[in-house]
């Protein structure tokens, strides 16, 4: 089993998937149990492989014994566990969440297992026409998880992401094709190879480096090209809201590394230095245009969704650095969002059942109802800000350092800007959550409002702020992760 652990990682939480919909015609609630069950055997296999790749090295495998280049190959290195491991952490931790929050359908649970598969699908292929085919899985699972809530504007913004997140995989497989056509395969390895010798300069080549990066910047959801992200974020159940604004523009960022790195290589950002600056441009308006609406918002998880466009712009814009600290800043960022931005949105959860407050105005004077979530919440959000010695401190510290090596100014300026703004918006949530006058009576809120708050719950957010924190003392670990990675990162 050892040998199969990177299939297995796929193929258990598809097989899992398959059971809630045959348990609905003899059981209507199953799906948690099985859920669960599915998402423990993925955490004990990503600690399996983990270990191996730790020990061993980089692991490969070949699907269906066809050797690549001609088959489908799968990849664990440093990063890849690192991703894998995240996948598994957060899954149990929205399932706790969850178990008493919903929603309780079996249907639920067969797309959550859906989405680990596309996940875990994503960060460990090797080949870019099979991550096509993980990334229409994660985004399916994901339209039908935002479309399970009971509103008509959950159905209008599981619609809207479908439509938006179609175009970006249909950008990314013409850019795929374009790939193709210039190298005749589709192994990340081979391309490597095959694209440097074609030229960096040729058509064919840029055609599809600008194609391959437009789809996946719509999955990461950077500006302008956004658009689907906040009603995905806000109108959906809190669960979801939690697990997919954790996970899923996360490995779509991981996803976008990999092919920078792995498929072209840095050889070609210095080749055509039009890309990189173009990426730095895409990245840095990200960040101050998501900080800037965020800052307008008076929703307070259409705020978050926002504050998520200018976090991914950071990490993309050290990405596109490509130094070796501005990756780990990359990194170290990447990993503490999916923590940060996943617990928020669990904290506004319980604090909408406990008090009914979802604005800035109505988080006025509450922390005393909801003292658990709140406190997590302001944790949270001093974290995101980047209060050392927070995790969110120590990915932009990496990445400032990492662009100051490369001259890289304008970075530098955009990331303090950005770090200003985020204080300003989650200084007055702090603000009003302690200090102001409450404007939602106790008396206002529904009578079972408290009741629909399980230990489970308090417990998720409480330790996604704890790791928070914590994860600031995992960088030298991350640092040798990327060490061990199948592209030789130490960049110029």
């Amino acid at each position: 089993m050892i040998d199969h652990l990177i299939v297995l990682l796929v193929v258990l939480p598809i097989l899992g998937a398959a059971v809630p919909p045959l348990a609905s015609l003899r059981y209507d609630r199953v799906g948690w149990a099985v859920a669960t069950a599915t998402a423990l055997g993925h955490a004990a296999m990503a600690g399996a492989l983990a270990w191996t790749v730790w020990t061993d090295g980089v692991v490969r495998y070949a699907v269906g014994g066809f050797v690549a280049p001609y088959g489908i190959e799968l990849v664990a290195d440093g990063l890849t566990i690192l991703l894998v491991a995240l996948i598994s952490a957060v899954s149990l931790g929205v399932l706790a969440y969850g178990r008493h929050a919903g929603p309780h359908e079996n249907s639920f649970y067969s797309q959550f297992l859906l989405l680990v598969a596309g996940l875990s699908g994503m960060t460990v292929t090797g080949d870019v026409f099979n991550l096509y085919v993980f990334l229409e899985i994660t985004g399916l699972a994901a339209y039908g998880l935002v479309a399970s809530g009971p509103g008509a504007r959950s159905a209008v913004a599981a619609l809207k992401y479908l439509i938006i997140g179609t175009i970006g995989a249909s950008l990314y497989l013409l850019g795929v094709g374009y790939a193709l056509a210039a190298t005749g395969t589709l192994n990340m390895a081979d391309l490597s190879d095959k694209l440097a010798a074609a030229g960096y300069d040729s058509t064919l080549v840029l055609t599809a480096f600008g194609l391959i990066v437009a789809g996946l910047l719509v999955k990461v959801a950077l500006f302008p090209i956004h658009t689907w992200q906040p009603d995905a974020y806000a109108d959906s159940p809190d669960s979801v809201s939690a697990f997919i604004s954790a996970l899923v523009s996360t490995v779509s960022a991981y996803a976008l590394a990999r092919v920078l790195f792995s498929v072209f290589t840095v050889d070609f950002l210095e080749a055509v230095p039009i890309a990189r600056q173009a990426l730095v441009a895409v990245a840095c308006v990200s960040i101050v245009a998501g900080s800037a609406l965020a800052v307008a918002q008076s929703d307070v998880q259409r705020m978050l969704a926002y504050s998520s466009v200018s976090q991914f712009g950071l990490v993309i814009a050290g990405f596109a650095i490509a130094t070796p600290l501005a990756v780990v800043g990359a990194t170290v960022h990447l990993v503490g969002h999916a923590v940060m931005k996943g617990g928020l949105f669990a904290a506004t959860g319980i604090i909408e059942r406990k008090t009914g407050a979802t604005t800035v105005g109505g988080y006025a004077g509450i922390a005393g109802r909801a003292p658990a979530a709140t406190g997590a919440f302001t944790l949270l959000a001093l974290a995101m800000v980047g209060v050392p010695p927070a995790v969110g401190f120590m990915g932009k510290w990496y990445i400032v350092l990492g662009a100051v090596n490369a001259g890289s100014w304008p970075v530098v300026a955009v990331l303090l800007a950005s770090t200003l703004l985020t204080l300003a918006y989650f200084a007055r949530l702090a603000e009003r959550l302690y200090f102001a006058e409450a404007t939602i009576a106790p008396e206002a809120v529904a009578a079972d409002g408290g009741e629909r708050v399980s230990t489970a719950m308090i417990v998720t957010v409480v330790v996604a702020a704890v790791l928070a924190v914590g994860l600031a003392a995992a960088v030298p670990v991350i640092d040798q992760l990327i060490d061990m990675t199948v592209f030789e990162l130490m960049l110029q």
